[in-house]
């Protein structure tokens, strides 16, 4: 019969099916042992139990309900593989019993007969297969517990034989030096480079190793030697590891870096002896009394507050004697425990009277109960008057407009803020590059004298301050290389630059009167006043930004205003019809809304040298009357100075010289102020002069003087366009013959070069490449003209067009406009020109609608020499008019064509050049020339015979 054992009586046996010998077994354990016993009969019912973890093991029998035992091992080794189970068959095999083991089974038994004997045997190999798993889970915990202890990336281990030699070092070993633990490994501890320079043994370590391999606890702290990069000191233990039976399998060494603490441990020790040190010289002082005020300590520093070593203080009777009676409250102290800051005034040794704060506290040390902590802010004191006298001297700068003002406060301000009577600003001056003295105290007088005005040049203490941008102290100014009044009675002095606005200067007539305090409190009130300085100058930048452009804004509005009054005028010139019609509307749209008081245009007569009115708008009240408008430079009414000299007249001010020009009086009596005098010319021609008075001053700025002066200009060109207009619709003209002798005339040059008489007969072309001209030769080599055209500077091109003997024609490109195109612009037409080597002959038609001597004037400033032959009147009413319809018919280029064909000599019978040669000269095709050709023939006919009803003679018959 087994006994009931403690390791059956724990455990929960689960027994899996259906047979007799499972109940026998059951009742068995129950009755033997205390162990639960649990019975299920499916595969199913199983898993589930298992999947819960509360069995310590199993019996299976092989046949099972819908499997095998087997079949459940395996289904059970992929839950767990920790979980005994025993396999149980009356019908067992060797190859069941390999298959149970393959796949994991913890014991195979092969039943023969369930007897008594067999449930004993059964039962104790239950009882050995639940000891074994709990001794392997046992054994798997340790090795946890170890893997955590031997990767703990917080302490060194080290694994050792019994012999003292190494076996494992953990990575935080490792890391402590730069060795191959690979190449240590079987040394003894004691001599490896952790502890120990190469060759050599630490004792400690080896004293506390072989203390473990006595079964016993070591612990040492050990230094790492000199040859480790960073050396540490490590806090070693060492224990053996036993195994179950007590033998001592191993040495476990666990190493923790203390080097921290080590370095804390010494940095509190120096600490505490810097306490100790800084006690004994601190600038406060430390009073300890008893009740009765008597001294039980005094700090050794007491002399930098009063003078008086410590032994001197003790023989003072009570501290009141020193800080004063009624210094606090007793009670109040009592309640508080300590009370603070509270202020008095103590006398030094020397007399001199010192600002304390004292804090007083109850404490129990020795004999002392009352412990007085005084701090001497004599100078903080003095530094919070000096701030409440600058923070007013800054409120003063916010009330100053100009830098004077500002130089003047700091002056001022200066006793109240350094004590120092002495002081000066210097402000620099751009223009001269000079700094100027602005504002000096009278103590500066006293001390110093006059101050000069200094160059910016760096040569003198001022000028170096202020060039370099550093503020100089000199505890004595005579010592100074760049001082340049030796005389001086200034002992100590500062220069402190203002930024670019200058230099404050402050001094003593004592030397060394510059402390911290002073320094600061001076370096305070220069950056102060640079602030008020950058602030006066960024205002006054402000107001003159805001005058700039309300300005501007003016200009503006007045040129928005002349500009759409141009607008106005221009729509007006293109749809006005009359010279008559363009001068009235001018006037009346200047004089429009009040824009300018007065307007009105006249005509340039050179024959009576006087400006006649021809059209007027505004307030004109009979000034035209008043007075006659001479042409003269000099002192004429501004029309006539403007038709003299053929430029802008403007006069700001018709009062300034009143007594010396008549016409200001008139002008002043009808509130004219100012005048802008207006020539009106295109292309060199004069179409008179505009004028135009304002009621204010300097109503004509520079932008209203130019836009005026190009609306000048546009009304004479829209004059010049009306009369080009009518010389159009004119057919009666005037025909003019002029001889002229200018080399300047293309012309006459080309004639005198090559010795023969040259032909303008029309026929010019206005390209962007130039003017195209067609010349005829008329007893010359054609070759011979072409060679000396080409010399020509005012010649591009020179292209032959045709050649019969002893003449032919070219066409001529020149780089000048030709006359013909001036003429043109003025509404005469360039009819002929023949030149020869001696004289040079122009035809010229003129309609009636211009004025002949207008055209006189333009040829005679043209040329030097020009005299008028001829004069006679035309009437080619029919002519013109043909044409004119012709010519309307007529693209540019199909004029070229034609004429280019005529002057070739395409329409001689015979032939000159063939369509082939105008057409290579042209630079087109054949056929396009031919098109070109048809295509003015049947236009000319087109006039000819259609629009003008012309008839064959004789007839009567319209054809």
């Amino acid at each position: 019969m087994v006994l009931s054992s403690p390791v059956t009586d724990s455990s929960t046996v689960l027994l899996v099916g259906t047979d007799d010998w499972l109940t026998r077994f059951a009742a068995t354990l129950e009755a033997r042992t205390d162990a639960t016993v649990k019975t299920v009969g499916s595969k199913v019912e199983t898993l589930e139990i298992v999947r819960e973890r509360t069995t310590d093991c199993l019996i299976s029998e092989y046949a099972l309900e819908g499997a095998t035992g087997l079949e459940l091992l395996r289904e059970i080794r992929t839950e767990t593989t920790s979980l005994p189970v025993l396999l149980c068959t009356a019908d067992g095999s060797e190859a069941i019993a390999s298959e149970a083991i393959e796949a994991g089974v913890t014991d195979y038994i092969a039943l023969t007969d369930p007897a008594e004997e067999m449930i004993d045997q059964l039962t104790e190999r239950v009882e050995r297969a639940i000891r074994s798993a709990q001794r392997a889970s046992t054994q798997r915990e340790r090795a946890r517990q170890f893997d955590a202890i031997f990767n703990d990336s917080r302490t060194a281990t080290w694994v050792l034989a019994t012999d003292g030699t190494l076996e494992r070092v953990n990575e935080t070993a490792r890391e402590m030096i730069d060795v191959k633990t690979e190449s240590i490994v079987g040394e003894p501890f004691w001599t490896l480079p952790w502890w120990t320079d190469p060759g050599t043994t630490n004792t400690d370590v080896q004293q506390i190793v072989e203390k473990a391999l006595d079964g016993r606890f070591g612990n040492a702290v050990v230094t790492q030697p000199p040859h480790v990069e960073e050396p540490r000191v490590i806090d070693l233990s060492v224990r053996p590891v036993e195994s179950e039976r007590g033998d001592i399998v191993s040495i476990l060494v666990e190493g923790v870096d203390i080097t921290e603490r080590v370095d804390l441990e010494r940095d509190l020790r120096q600490s505490e002896e810097l306490h100790r040190v800084t006690l004994n010289n601190m600038t406060d002082t430390v009073l300890i009394t008893n009740e009765d005020g008597e001294y039980t300590y005094v700090c050794p520093n007491v002399h930098f507050i009063f003078g008086y070593t410590a032994d001197e203080i003790h023989d003072r009777e009570t501290i009141d004697d020193l800080l004063g009676a009624d210094l606090f409250d007793r009670d109040e102290l009592r309640a508080e425990g300590v009370l603070k800051n509270i202020e008095t005034t103590a006398t030094d040794k020397a007399g001199r009277e010192h600002t304390l704060l004292v804090n007083v506290r109850e404490v129990s040390i020795q004999d002392g109960t009352l412990l007085f902590s005084c701090r001497d802010i004599t100078k903080r004191k003095q530094r919070e008057e000096a701030l409440a006298t600058l923070q007013g001297t800054a409120r003063d700068f916010l009330y100053a407009e100009t830098h004077q003002e500002i130089a003047q406060h700091v002056v001022d301000d200066t006793p109240g803020v350094l004590d120092l009577e002495a002081s000066a600003v210097y402000l620099f001056d751009a223009d001269s590059n000079d700094l100027r003295p602005a504002a000096r105290s009278t103590t500066m007088r006293e001390l110093n004298g006059p101050l000069p005005t200094v160059h910016a040049d760096g040569e003198t203490l001022p000028s170096y301050s202020f060039v370099e941008d550093e503020a100089l102290f000199f505890d004595d100014v005579h010592q100074a290389d760049r001082l340049e009044n030796r005389a001086t009675e200034l002992r100590s002095a500062a220069y402190i630059p203002l930024g670019n606005h200058g230099v404050f200067v402050v001094g003593s007539n004592r030397v060394g009167a510059f402390d911290d305090v002073t320094r600061e409190l001076a370096d305070l009130l220069a950056a102060t006043a640079e602030a008020a300085l950058d602030r006066v100058t960024r205002e006054s930048r402000l107001r003159e930004q805001d005058r700039t452009l309300q300005a501007q804004n003016e200009q503006l509005t007045s040129l928005n205003r002349i500009n759409e009054t141009i607008r106005e005028i221009d729509q007006a010139l293109v749809q006005a019809e009359t010279r008559e019609e363009v001068d009235h509307t001018v006037c009346e749209l200047l004089t429009a809304d009040d824009r300018f008081r007065f307007a009105w245009i006249g005509t340039v007569d050179m024959t009576t040298d006087v400006v006649e009115p021809r059209a007027w708008a505004g307030s004109e009240q009979g000034y035209l009357d008043s007075q006659a408008f001479a042409i003269d430079m000099s002192s004429a009414e501004p029309a006539g100075q403007t038709a003299a000299t053929g430029d802008l007249t403007m006069v700001t001010n018709v009062a300034a010289g009143l007594r010396e020009d008549p016409w200001r009086k008139e002008a002043l009596a009808r509130d004219y102020l100012s005048v802008l005098s207006i020539p009106l010319v295109y292309n060199d021609l004069t179409h008179g002069v505009l004028t135009v008075y304002a009621p204010t001053q300097d109503a004509f700025d520079d932008m209203t003087k130019a836009v005026l002066g190009e609306l000048g200009e546009t009304i004479a060109s829209a004059l010049s366009a009306i009369e080009r207009k009518n010389a159009l619709l004119t057919t009666s003209m005037t025909r003019v013959e002029f001889a002229i002798d200018d080399s300047a005339f293309v012309l006459t040059r080309l004639a005198k070069d090559a010795a023969c008489t040259l032909s303008y007969q029309g026929g010019v072309q206005q390209s962007t490449e130039g003017s195209y001209v067609f010349v005829t030769v008329e007893d010359g080599a054609v070759t011979d003209v072409a060679d000396a055209a080409s010399q020509l500077v005012g010649v591009d091109e020179v292209q032959q067009i045709s050649e019969a003997g002893e003449g032919g024609v070219l066409r001529l490109r020149l780089t000048q406009p030709f006359l013909a195109m001036e003429l043109a612009d003025h509404g005469a037409v360039f009819r002929e020109a023949t030149a020869d080597p001696a004289s040079t002959i122009l035809v010229i038609d003129i309609p009636d609608s211009i004025d002949v001597r207008t055209v006189t004037q333009l040829v005679r400033e043209t040329f030097s020499t020009a005299e008028l032959r001829s004069k006679q009147t035309l009437d080619q009413s029919a002519e013109h008019d043909l044409y004119s319809k012709f010519l309307k018919k007529l693209t540019e280029r199909q004029l070229e064509v034609i004429q280019t064909a005529y002057y070739s000599g395409f329409f001689e019978s015979p032939r000159e050049s063939t369509g082939e040669d105008v057409a290579e000269t042209l630079g087109i095709s054949p056929p396009a020339f031919y098109k070109h050709a048809r295509t003015v023939q049947r236009k000319l006919f087109e006039t000819l015979f259609e629009e003008n009803n012309f008839s064959i003679p004789g007839t009567g018959e319209v054809q």
